[in-house]
Formats: structure tokens, C-alpha cells, sequence
């Protein structure tokens, strides 16, 4: 007698749809865990190589820092040759001071222009827009 839970048709070498299903589940978990590793594995290669660039242009900025500074003597002392030492540091100072007093009112102006960080064309365009709806609005209800 069969009953309801044989299935005499069924081959024993095919698995059944219950083994299937945990078969699947077991080997989707696997492959999730697995690509969470190598996505992991990545970003940390990533991170690394862009720590190795930050590094390299943080001397990259020393270094031209010093060349500056080194120019900068440069024209000092190419100065010193016409007059005295000290009026020539204090000419290169100045001329320094007003380079400086000038990208501070330049950026000023740039970062007002900035500020604040807020869409305010969109957001006069979207009042608009509403209050354009609200009147049609109200005078569709005006209307019989």
C-alpha cells in the first residue's frame, strides 16, 4: 500500500524539493559571505593605496612648501645685491603680506557667493509653483 507520504515514482538519486531549497540556502549564504569577504579584502586594498597617495601628497606639499621658501630667499638675496639686506627682506615681506591680504578679500567674496548652502532659486521656483496651484485651486472652486 502507498501512502501519502511515499512517492513510488520518486528516484532516490534526485534530491528532493525540501533538499533543493536547503541545498540553495546553504550555498547563497556561502556566496554572500564570500563576496562580503572580497568586497571587504577590496576596500581595504583601496583604503591602503589611497593612504599611500595622501601620504605622498602631503610631501609633495612639504617639499614645494620649502621650495618657496627657498625661492623666496632667492629673490631676498638677489634684492641684497642692489640694496641693504634688510630692506630687501622687508620689500619681499611686504610684497608677501599683500599677496596674502589679497587671495583673503578674493576668497571672501567666493566663499559669500557660497553661502548658504542653499538652493534658493529652486526654492523661490517651488513657491511659485504652489502658490500657482493654490490660486488655480481656488478658483476651480469659485466655479459651479
Amino acid at each position: 500500500m502507498v501512502t501519502s507520504t511515499e512517492n513510488p515514482r520518486r528516484n532516490e538519486a534526485r534530491p528532493s524539493i525540501g533538499e533543493l531549497v536547503a541545498s540553495l540556502s546553504e550555498k547563497l549564504s556561502t556566496l554572500i559571505r564570500a563576496e562580503i569577504q572580497l568586497a571587504k579584502t577590496e576596500m581595504a586594498e583601496k583604503a591602503k593605496n589611497a593612504g599611500i597617495g595622501i601620504g605622498l601628497f602631503a610631501a609633495a606639499g612639504t617639499l614645494a612648501f620649502f621650495g618657496t621658501a627657498v625661492l623666496i630667499t632667492t629673490v631676498i638675496l638677489g634684492l641684497a645685491e642692489a640694496m641693504p639686506a634688510w630692506l630687501a627682506a622687508l620689500i619681499v615681506a611686504v610684497l608677501l603680506l599683500g599677496l596674502a591680504a589679497l587671495l583673503v578679500v578674493l576668497g571672501k567674496k567666493s566663499l559669500d557667493k557660497g553661502t548658504p548652502p542653499l538652493p534658493e532659486l529652486a526654492q523661490a521656483s517651488i513657491k511659485a509653483d504652489v502658490e500657482a496651484l493654490k490660486q488655480g485651486l481656488a478658483s476651480k472652486e469659485g466655479q459651479p
